[in-house]
């Protein structure tokens, strides 16, 4: 099969330029993007001239770095509204709510809140205050945390400077020094755990759903503690983490 006949060589360059911006682990100069895509510099500053005037890229007059512009932002929600995660996930959603007979809930980042985007509920699950189309605290659900455990430290920062931890419960975090701490162990273990911090008498287990370090979304099973030992905690882990490995595939 042969292969289609690019047209815009201008197009391909100003790609080349734009992907070097967004794999670099600092703001580059002129210099650092001529050279990191073998193009000359005079052709660079020409492009990344024409992408400024189109805020596609900006530059700091002080550092001479350039950034990915906020034109872009507007390209990316909706890349990621177009996509939708519910119809990826829910064959497999549904086959977990199947085995573990217990609430699934899917969500998505909102805001810095997570949007409960679907819930399946089976006879002998608990019936929760959440309702789809609402949003709870990240500081406080398993999935919210298990988003925050992806963040950068300086994401993190920004989160905790624009959110206040309040409790909901006796058991939530209200502490940043706490939270921070739960977070690296959600880290190591891949999971996170909301104990009570959200709900009273609900104990929640969440997992992130990422691809190429893009989130897209997380979900969570849902018990009454009651329900909830040791043994059953890690029949719960294993069949959560065999679903989010089943779902990231197809991301």
């Amino acid at each position: 099969m042969t292969e289609p006949k690019l047209y815009g060589t201008v197009l391909i360059k100003a790609k080349e330029i734009l992907d070097f911006i967004l794999s670099s682990t600092r703001p580059p100069t002129l210099l650092d993007i001529s050279q990191g895509v073998d193009q000359s510099k005079p052709t660079v500053l020409k492009i990344l001239t024409t992408l400024s005037a189109l805020n596609f890229v900006r530059r700091d007059d002080d550092t001479k770095r350039y950034y990915l512009g906020t034109q872009l932002l507007a390209y990316a929600d909706k890349a990621l509204t177009s996509f939708d995660i519910r119809s990826v996930a829910l064959p497999d959603l549904t086959q977990l709510r199947d085995q573990t007979g217990e609430t699934i809930n899917l969500g998505v980042l909102a805001n810095n809140r997570i949007a409960l985007i679907d819930k399946l509920e089976s006879s002998s699950s608990i019936k929760l205050k959440s309702i789809v189309g609402g949003t709870m605290n990240m500081y406080s659900s398993a999935m919210g945390k298990a988003l925050l455990a992806q963040y950068t430290p300086e994401q993190l920062d920004d989160y905790l400077a624009a959110n206040k931890l309040q409790p909901l419960t006796t058991n939530t975090i209200v502490t940043q020094a706490a939270l921070r701490q739960n977070l690296k162990q959600i880290q190591q273990v891949g999971i996170s755990i909301d104990d009570e911090e959200n709900e009273p008498e609900v104990f929640c287990i969440g997992v992130p759903l990422m691809k190429d370090n893009q989130i897209y979304g997380a979900f969570s099973v849902s018990t009454p503690k009651y329900r909830i030992d040791t043994t059953r905690q890690k029949e719960l882990i294993h069949l959560i983490l065999n679903t989010q490995r089943k779902i990231e595939q197809q991301l």
